[in-house]
């Protein structure tokens, strides 16, 4: 049966060979990043459809590959005029991210030698009263403010997360504990019996770690170097006389 002659004929631009083609253009460009998968085609003008695709690019959320092709009227022969990596249609790419405050963007290393930073006016770690019942003081010493438990805690949670805690790579690896090396001093109170300091300087010196942490560099360590080379040496290659 013959297709009634009014059937109009899909354009080449639209084809499953114009895909083929638009993404063998962009992996030419694509300087090894992966090419996703088809999200649609947009007709530019009467012979010309730009081709779009999924893009995972570290540093370009919100982007995608696009692919501009074009044919000549009565042709089928595709040619690329275009490749692109370029924000999507959605906007995401040129939106400003969510504003985040200054003093929660902070992180642990970022303060250098002259940068000043003043605790908030709220801020759980601190108090200013000697006598609060979460107050950490020591006798003798007295200070504007005084630290509180609930910042004691946070920093023990943190040193033992942390890269001299139990549960780091060293310490995982490690046959013997710091509660039993000789470079390993107590902290005592109040930071507890489950800390102390290094110092061992082949190792984690001066560093806080935890009791449970350990290293190669244990005092009790001890190398097998092997068995004991001879006093004298001869050539077993070769017969000996007398």
């Amino acid at each position: 049966m013959s297709e009634p002659r009014n059937r109009k004929k899909t354009s080449p631009l639209l084809g499953r060979t114009a895909i083929k083609v638009a993404r063998e253009a962009l992996i030419e460009v694509a300087d090894g990043e992966e090419i996703g998968e088809h999200i649609g085609v947009t007709a530019n003008a009467r012979n010309v459809a730009t081709h779009r695709f999924h893009a995972d690019v570290p540093g370009y959320p919100g982007w995608e590959w696009n692919a501009v092709l074009a044919c000549a009227a009565g042709s089928n022969y595709l040619t690329v005029n275009e490749v692109a990596l370029v924000p999507a249609p959605s906007g995401e790419a040129l939106q400003a991210p969510e504003w985040v405050p200054y003093s929660e963007r902070l992180r642990p290393g970022d303060l250098g030698p002259g940068d000043l930073m003043a605790p908030a006016p709220d801020d759980d770690r601190l108090t200013e009263d000697s006598f609060a019942r979460d107050a950490v003081t020591f006798t003798g010493r007295t200070t504007k403010k005084y630290l509180t438990t609930t910042g004691l805690e946070g920093a023990k949670s943190r040193w033992r997360k942390g890269d001299f805690g139990p549960t780091s790579e060293f310490a995982e690896k490690a046959a013997l504990q710091c509660r039993t090396c000789a470079f390993y001093l107590p902290a005592g109170e109040p930071i507890g019996e489950n800390f102390g300091v290094c110092v061992n300087e082949y190792s984690a010196d001066g560093r806080l770690v935890a009791s449970s942490y350990g290293c190669g560099a244990h005092s009790d360590t001890q190398v097998d170097e092997g068995p004991e080379q001879p006093d004298h040496f001869y050539d077993d290659e070769k017969p000996i006389y007398n």
